[in-house]
């Protein structure tokens, strides 16, 4: 029979350096896969002991003494398992990247509580049930496609997580906005709750700092067609900032402001530009180093096909 997942064994002897240190923090420098706050409630509950005997988080250790932990994880929330297909475009024992297509939820919330991403992954890989939000460590729009990394064990969530937040993980966006762009830039704007519609996000003094590269690509006479990369990675980070410089995205209901086109455009680019059914934003490219060898892995998720359409009847338009 296989190692039962929620079962955590681990023991180490406490060596000179970390003599005289707090017991929290020296399990976090010698299990360094498990976050600090993981490792302060296995010694709340007693699952982590110095020498068989019971220690609070601020007691120091001893050099010589023995750690032992003998903890058992259990699943924090009960999420449906359902079998939805999923676009796997890579898998080992650690990680697991998805490419999500446009009308697919990342995770069970108010609005939804099932037929999410997550929902999916747990069809398919039962264990994720033992890890934080199933190993979904970063999330994409509902009408947001592209590329996203899902985490398999503990060691690998703490890892990412860490990488996630030192921005260390690099994600790569295409998105075709209207108004013509002259050149790429960064937007460094913070990002909080907007103080009216409490569903959206906007750009706010007392927000949380967010950072946003883009680039041209390709420019038409009314659109551009950009590549952007996040330092940051606030809820709806790109089409807030991209709005909030006047570059809203195409198809975005709720950034995108009143539909104003020009009055010369053919009929055509007209129809796809008023229609296109959401925000035209695809994550294309990832890129991070794999948490258990160091190897610096990428991926590439094309487009799909409404994309792909909008940017072939922008290119052939009498208007561009």
């Amino acid at each position: 029979m296989g190692k039962d997942p929620k079962i955590i064994k681990l023991s180490a002897v406490i060596p000179d350096e970390l003599a005289n240190k707090r017991f929290d923090q020296a399990l976090a420098n010698l299990f360094p896969d498990y976050s600090r706050s993981r490792l302060q409630d296995w010694i709340k509950n007693a699952y982590a002991l110095i020498d068989n005997k019971i220690l609070r988080a601020k007691d120091k250790v001893i050099a010589g003494q023995t750690v032992t932990i003998n903890a058992r994880i259990e699943a924090t929330e009960q999420w449906l398992s359902q079998a939805i297909k999923l676009d796997i475009l890579y898998e080992d024992s650690d990680i697991i990247v998805v490419n999500k297509p446009t009308g697919l939820v990342v995770h069970p919330g108010a609005g939804q509580k099932d037929c999410t991403l997550l929902n999916a992954l747990l069809h398919k890989y039962p264990e994720l049930a033992q890890l934080p939000r199933a190993g979904i460590i970063h999330r994409l729009d509902k009408d947001t496609s592209g590329l996203l990394v899902i985490t398999r064990t503990l060691a690998a969530h703490t890892k990412l997580v860490k990488s996630l937040q030192k921005h260390k993980i690099k994600r790569e966006y295409e998105a075709i906005v209207f108004g013509n762009m002259i050149a790429g830039g960064t937007i460094d704007a913070p990002i909080g709750r907007h103080r009216i519609k409490r569903t959206a996000m906007a750009v706010t003094s007392s927000g949380k700092p967010a950072i946003t590269h883009y680039r041209v690509l390709k420019r038409f006479s009314a659109n551009t067609h950009l590549q952007i990369i996040l330092e940051t990675g606030r809820t709806h980070q790109i089409r807030v900032h991209l709005a909030h410089i006047g570059y809203p995205i195409v198809g975005d209901r709720v950034y995108g402001g009143r539909l104003k086109l020009p009055a010369n455009i053919d009929a055509e680019l007209r129809t796809i530009l008023q229609s296109f059914p959401r925000q035209a934003l695809h994550a294309k490219r990832l890129a991070l180093k794999h948490p258990q060898t160091g190897k610096l892995l990428q991926w590439e998720a094309p487009a799909p096909q409404d994309f792909d359409n909008l940017l072939k009847v922008l290119e052939k338009s009498d208007f561009a």
